[in-house]
């Protein structure tokens, strides 16, 4: 019998508060992410961002998460898959 895995088995807290987060920010139409204002909305340092955007980029089924440009800040491309 397979076992059904749910957000919680499969992310730590903080990359279950990033995937709401992009996925709330997607729902208001935004497309890209800048690691500092996660960071700040999240209460979370810009590097504790960064280092679970590059693990979701690899692991989140829900969304296609890609590094985009680095200005001040890395700016990360998200979408929904299809």
């Amino acid at each position: 019998m397979l076992k059904k895995i749910t957000l919680k088995d499969q992310y730590n807290h903080s990359q279950e508060a990033i995937i709401e987060y992009l996925k709330n920010g997607i729902k208001e139409g935004k497309r890209f992410f800048k690691s500092k204002y996660i960071a700040r909305d999240l209460g979370m340092s810009p590097k504790e961002v960064g280092t679970n955007m590059k693990i979701l980029s690899d692991e989140c089924q829900d969304l296609k998460i890609e590094k985009w440009s680095y200005s001040k800040s890395t700016t990360w491309s998200v979408e929904h898959t299809a």
